[in-house]
């Protein structure tokens, strides 16, 4: 049984993830920051790629000091 290393969400997924709207993810994904996948007339995209395109630390203090 092969091992499965990605998973994918819907673009509705993806807007959760992140805490941004369905629009937000679909404009990522025309400008090409977001990778997306077509499996018939679904859209994914990876959930890796959701955290890492989307997600940003926050700065603090601490870290400039």
């Amino acid at each position: 049984m092969p091992k499965v290393t990605s998973f994918y969400t819907s673009i509705g997924g993806a807007a959760e993830i992140a805490g941004v709207s369905t629009k937000t993810i679909r404009r990522r994904i025309a400008c090409g920051d977001l990778p997306a996948y077509r499996t018939g007339k679904l859209i994914r995209v990876k959930v890796d790629d959701v955290e890492n395109t989307m997600m940003r630390p926050i700065p603090t203090m601490a870290a400039s000091a």
